[in-house]
């Protein structure tokens, strides 16, 4: 009979467990993702102006790239310049200096969750860079032995603003280093080396998942 007793209570004593917990578990399961990266793509354009050798330069880039929890970008950047030579009064005034490069695009972002971030770009490539011909008949071109390899690092500084999570503006600074070049005895030119300002936007989804915390069940 005691036996019999103690298993009625022991059995009680769990149904009322049951119950009181069924009673306090919410209605929702509850768990934390914010160690999960938080992924994004964009396409980017941007528009500096410089100087190489003093020469005024043009500089246009596109770029696409990948974002990793809106604190660091990996991507491509391809870029393209023109610099006005004509202006500096050289011994042949039909040469400008026009080029190209583009290379990996490493970007790492503070304050990634802001309205306003900073970055520090930074260009790993290398490309060409060649004297464009301009002769009396308007007629445009730059001759093939005249284009020189060049290897280029270019870091810079951006402010970025976050218009919204498809839309982001970016202003900065950069500076290009270069490899050595020659265009002797035509222009004695060593390097595109320079700064440049700029300004720029980039398009797609920098965030593409939200953090959620509680689901309902």
């Amino acid at each position: 009979m005691k036996q019999y007793f103690t298993l009625f209570l022991i059995a009680f004593i769990s149904s009322i467990s049951l119950l009181i917990a069924q009673e306090t578990e919410p209605d929702y399961i509850e768990f934390n993702d914010r160690k999960n990266t938080v992924h994004g793509v964009y396409l980017g354009l941007s528009l500096h102006y410089g100087t190489i050798d003093k020469a005024d330069t043009f500089i246009s880039s596109l770029k696409v790239a990948y974002v990793a929890n809106q604190q660091f970008e990996i991507g491509f950047v391809g870029t393209g310049f023109y610099t006005d030579l004509n202006q500096l009064g050289t011994d042949n005034p039909n040469k400008d200096l026009v080029g190209f490069y583009g290379g990996l695009h490493l970007e790492p972002i503070f304050f990634g969750k802001s309205k306003f971030n900073l970055s520090i770009p930074l260009l790993i490539g290398g490309g060409a860079a060649g004297l464009l011909n301009e002769d009396v008949f308007d007629d445009v071109t730059v001759e093939d032995d005249e284009w020189k390899g060049v290897f280029v690092f270019e870091p810079g500084v951006n402010l970025l603003y976050n218009i919204n999570r498809y839309i982001q503006l970016e202003a900065g600074v950069k500076y290009r280093m270069s490899s050595n070049l020659s265009f002797r005895p035509e222009y004695s030119l060593n390097n595109i080396n320079g700064f440049s300002v700029g300004i720029g936007v980039k398009l797609g989804v920098f965030n593409m998942g939200r953090n959620r915390y509680k689901q309902k069940i």
